[in-house]
């Protein structure tokens, strides 16, 4: 710039203020607001300033597109998949309006897609073939006390016939021996054979252990004199012969308490070509909040959940496998709270950081550490600061993922505690003793964050709340952008939209990031007047792009194996740093355990650049990944998409 165009501009910015201190003078309080809102507005628009912080937009859909997105991934053909199932909203759930949408970030159009289940609270990650595996939602919603008219719970049905299984339908009345009371079944259940048991030594035959099934059932009648208040054995209705002596139920207490959700079993995968659900089989155990993600031998386990009674999955882990598209039961159970921030490590280890999302008591399965999931080892890790308040903390393995170093950020109290931390640990899995140390302090405690690796191996880290699900107007509008290079974070623009419960972000492939969902409990800070989803889209443009030109990238390859080589062209070579592989991320509830950028080796000539994908398949997961350079500013490419066979 030169003096005469700085004098000029000092001059305007002179007299604009001279004029605002005027009509401040003059208006009083309002008119000083006003200007200062507008001077903020002129603040963040500076080139200065968007090339140090970044720079924050709105996408509002045309009111018919909008929908109360809970789950989104990013596809390979670059779209995003917003999935909103009936969206926590228990009447879209009693008239089966389940959403999806199908938003294109570069041609802006955004389209519905059939819904085929409630996939509210599913699981789901990228697989090798580029479709996207969903499993889990919502077969019933919560009921608090005050809303529970009919008593209700968990009857387990017995039976002590060891040559059938026994199948009673929805519908099904069970009568207590001792209270006399009824109650009736809400869905069908199988109940197995029973096993018979012999004495090891010398073959004697013992006894049957009755197969069991579990089943929600409901008193007939609304009222509190159909509770009960003890364990009883149940007839079952209907039933007759060898049937009617081998079958029965037990039940503890049926109560008028708070229900929780139940889950199902159903699985999709979602093909981003066709644009459309493919149902597969189902797995063994429903589950709702359930973590799915890739095994060494590209298996994908599914952890956790409640199942279709409203009751945590008792470690009943499972595994399904692309190729057969069937699941199975791991050898082992290990039990993990809801939504368990779980990723694979180097060397074929589960590195588990004690980050949840929700259910399950506050002693089991929470502690961090390395699971052997064949041999069910785990190895606790200690040094993580606030340990007690791990629930809604984000995990996120820092870039590059060679070095094998994960952070935790924030987190909050087990359920709806007040509590929350402003904590981040960092772990180095490649130490000869790994142990959590402390990172850089966020501002407040923070429950929710969302997060994204960029290319240049930096990590964006905004939003959440001090309190559950935001109460008492506790929405951070912070964002912050964490160096994994020099370990530091500093403030970078603050978002638009606060965001907490059921938000996320991904990262898309011109290096932007989009922000979505929020579940405020109350809109007010007094927690009077019931919460509003939020259904706005934010893109973040960081400060890289505010930069000299971004780097070129183009022709090449679409598959390069592990271990071998792909050309691209660029017409900046020169001045190109490095390149990385990032897996898309498919986030929900804090919990991203798709994303990862993996560093690739780089040779250059005048005009072509060469990369080399790792051999390691733990590192290098098959699927599709975004292929970025960057140059010696920080300034990435736009993504080449490329397939790891």
């Amino acid at each position: 710039m030169t003096d005469h165009a700085g004098r000029r501009r000092a001059r305007r910015l002179a007299i604009g203020t001279a004029v605002v201190l005027a009509l401040a003078g003059m208006n009083g309080p309002w008119v000083y607001r006003f200007s200062t809102e507008k001077y903020h507005e002129y603040k963040i628009n500076r080139p200065e300033y968007k090339a140090d912080n970044g720079k924050w937009e709105v996408v509002n859909f045309p009111e018919k597109y909008r929908q109360n997105t809970i789950h989104a991934a990013l596809l390979h053909t670059g779209k995003v998949l917003l999935v909103a199932g009936s969206g926590n909203n228990a009447d879209n759930f009693d008239a089966k309006k389940f959403d999806t949408r199908i938003w294109d970030p570069v041609l802006g159009t955004i389209k519905k897609i059939p819904t085929p289940a409630d996939l509210f609270c599913t699981g789901h990650t990228q697989l090798s073939n580029g479709n996207l595996l969903i499993a889990g939602g919502t077969k019933r919603y919560e009921k608090l006390k005050g809303d529970v008219t009919k008593a209700g719970g968990l009857m387990v049905v017995h039976n002590e016939n060891p040559d059938k299984p026994i199948t009673l339908p929805a519908g099904t009345k069970f009568t207590g021996k001792e209270n006399g009371k009824t109650f009736v079944s809400k869905d069908p259940v199988v109940v197995e054979r029973a096993t018979k048991v012999f004495d090891k030594a010398t073959g004697t035959f013992l006894r049957n252990d009755p197969g069991l099934g579990r089943i929600y059932v409901e008193a007939q009648k609304k009222g509190a004199k159909y509770e009960t208040g003890t364990q009883d054995n149940y007839r079952v209705q209907g039933l007759s012969g060898a049937d009617a002596r081998n079958t029965y139920g037990i039940a503890e207490k049926i109560a008028l308490d708070k229900k929780d959700f139940q889950g199902i079993r159903d699985a999709y995968e979602f093909d981003p070509v066709a644009e459309k659900y493919i149902k597969v089989d189902p797995m063994n155990e429903a589950r709702w909040y359930p973590t799915l993600t890739t095994m060494s031998d590209g298996r994908i386990l599914s952890l956790s959940g409640l199942d279709e009674i409203g009751q945590l999955v008792p470690g009943k882990n499972e595994l399904y496998d692309p190729k057969t598209k069937k699941w199975t039961y791991t050898t082992h159970t290990r039990q993990f709270p809801t939504y368990p921030a779980i990723s694979l490590m180097q060397n074929g280890d589960m590195f588990y950081s004690g980050a949840n999302a929700g259910y399950g008591p506050d002693n089991v399965g929470r502690d961090p550490g390395i699971w052997n999931v064949a041999t069910d080892k785990f190895t606790k890790l200690k040094g993580l600061s606030d340990p007690k308040l791990l629930e809604t903390a984000g995990t996120v393995l820092l870039p590059p993922a060679q070095d094998e170093k994960y952070m935790v950020i924030g987190g909050g109290g087990v359920g709806e505690s007040k509590l929350s931390s402003r904590k981040t640990r960092v772990i180095d899995l490649l130490a000869a003793n790994p142990r959590f140390t402390d990172g850089p302090s966020l501002e407040k405690g923070t429950r929710y964050p969302q997060y994204s690796i960029l290319p240049d191996d930096t990590v964006m880290i905004s939003g959440g709340a001090e309190d559950y699900r935001g109460r008492g107007a506790s929405n951070i509008l912070q964002a912050r952008m964490y160096d994994a290079k020099t370990g530091k974070l500093r403030r970078v623009a603050d978002p638009l939209v606060g965001r907490n419960y059921h938000s996320g972000s991904i990262l898309l492939p011109d290096g932007r990031i989009m922000f979505f969902g929020s579940d405020s409990l109350y809109a007010d800070k007094a927690d009077t007047k019931p919460g509003k989803f939020e259904q706005r889209i934010e893109i973040y443009t960081p400060p890289y792009l505010y930069r000299d030109a971004r780097p070129s990238l183009s022709g090449g390859p679409q598959t390069i194996a592990r271990g071998a080589s792909g050309t691209f062209k660029s017409q900046h070579t020169s001045t190109i740093k490095t390149a990385r592989l990032i897996r898309p991320s498919a986030s929900t509830h804090v919990t991203d355990v798709d994303q990862r950028s993996i560093a690739l080796d780089l040779k250059k000539t005048k005009d072509t650049l060469t990369v080399t994908v790792p051999k390691n398949r733990n590192l290098v997961e098959s699927g599709w990944y975004m292929l970025f350079v960057t140059d010696d500013q920080g300034t990435p490419s736009k993504a080449q998409w490329v397939k790891v066979p």
